[in-house]
């Protein structure tokens, strides 16, 4: 498996996000997928986990979205990878990716940058094409504001 591939795998997951096509996402995830949200709280110096599923609690989030009273305005994830550590012995890499969340408003098409921090990915090498085996999105921001369920 080449740096590309592993490169890939990272931008399209945010493409099919910015999309908005879930099931396209959850397809670049191994069964065993674990997807968690944190930011470090300096006030009262500990991380916050802000979301934690596994691919079946993000399937149910991804399928409940319509019924949850959100903001619907779209959101455009730029992700720049940074370090890919390849481990042969447990046939994985884990990256490291900056990443930046724009935010388009619905009323007016101001776009204004949302949330900065880093993408920490363990990838699966198996079966000849790298699969998403955890996502912690270490998030810099802590104001999101509400009604903000689709993952970064």
């Amino acid at each position: 498996m080449d740096r590309a591939e592993i490169e890939e795998l990272v931008y399209r997951s945010c493409l099919l996000l910015d999309d908005r096509d879930f099931k396209g996402y959850l397809d670049l995830c191994d069964d065993e997928f674990r997807y968690t949200i944190t930011a470090h709280s300096p006030e009262i110096r500990k991380d916050l986990i802000w979301l934690d599923h596994d691919k079946k609690g993000m399937q149910t989030l991804l399928e409940q979205l319509p019924r949850h009273n959100s903001d619907h305005s779209p959101l455009t994830r730029h992700a720049t990878v940074y370090k890919i550590d390849v481990d042969q012995t447990k046939n994985e890499a884990n990256v490291v990716s900056a990443l930046q969340v724009f935010k388009t408003d619905l009323d007016g098409g101001a776009t204004a940058l949302f949330a900065v921090g880093k993408y920490l990915d363990t990838v699966k090498l198996d079966d000849g094409r790298p699969k998403l085996a955890r996502r912690v999105v270490k998030l810099d921001t802590r104001m999101l504001g509400i009604g903000f369920h689709i993952p970064f």
